[in-house]
């Protein structure tokens, strides 16, 4: 089956970049924005990402279910029977593309057995794509450029580079900081701060806050197949299609520095 899967991720990476041009379409208009139930916002670039997805995934052999966040009433009792599947968030990043600072992507993630094993996040406003195969590498591509391997930095000497959101930060987040020490902050926006960790622009990106798994899944993959690590706030790796719930627990994504970055939680 892996050997398939450098064929997939190319294709994987072709659905993407299509739901990166329906997005710029709505990005590049006077678009309006609504609120979801939770009262997160949704556009209808997230719409038409979702759309061009499915339609994209449903024509690849294998005929395997989606989870979408567009889409994201599938019951536990269908979901737990699925041993692999697509795990989609057509628009990560909504506020950012709401508030035109570009920093939003598309991710789409392989799940197998519980663990993304193949993912692609996508950079719509760059026209930048990361890809990645856990156990095979990763790699980032331009705007129709080849693909060039990326790989997570070792330990180096100064302070640590952290990567944080734009749209998110508390308490508990500035305690994690201010037990860690000396460190460079690098604000990002959406699943690319998995991405910035990956390719060696930053050591550790602590979450210490609500995400939902289509938020991680395909960014872990690529951190994952580029040397990284990501554990959830016991040490543990993250498990996805776990249950009823579809949130993630706090988390920790680091890069090629083997401490115990969960030695600075509360």
């Amino acid at each position: 089956m892996t050997d398939a899967y450098p064929e997939l991720l190319d294709a994987i990476a072709r659905i993407a970049e299509d739901a990166g041009r329906a997005i710029l379409e709505v990005y590049d208009s006077d678009f309006a924005v609504e609120s979801k139930a939770d009262d997160s916002p949704i556009t209808a670039a997230d719409r038409r990402a979702h759309d061009v997805i499915r339609a994209g995934l449903e024509r690849l052999p294998g005929g395997r279910p989606i989870l979408s966040e567009e889409a994201r009433t599938v019951p536990w009792d269908v979901r737990r029977q699925w041993k692999e599947y697509w795990l989609v968030d057509p628009l990560d990043g909504t506020k950012e593309f709401v508030q035109r600072n570009g920093q939003f992507t598309v991710n789409i993630a392989l799940v197998r057995t519980g663990r993304p094993v193949l993912g692609v996040v996508h950079v719509p406003v760059l026209g930048v794509t990361y890809g990645g195969i856990v156990g095979h590498g990763a790699w980032k591509a331009a705007a129709a450029g080849a693909q060039h391997a990326i790989h997570v930095r070792l330990p180096g000497a100064g302070p640590v580079r952290v990567v944080g959101s734009r749209s998110h930060r508390g308490p508990d987040l500035d305690g994690y900081l201010e037990r860690l020490g000396p460190h460079e902050m690098v604000p990002m926006g959406s699943s690319l701060k998995f991405c910035i960790v990956a390719e060696g622009e930053a050591d550790v990106y602590p979450r210490l806050g609500p995400t939902s798994e289509w938020d991680t899944a395909a960014a872990e993959a690529v951190l994952v197949a580029a040397g990284g690590r990501v554990v959830a706030s016991n040490g543990q790796p993250m498990a996805y299609n776990k249950g009823p719930d579809l949130l993630n627990p706090w988390f920790i994504a680091s890069g090629g520095d083997p401490r115990d970055w969960t030695e600075y939680l509360p």
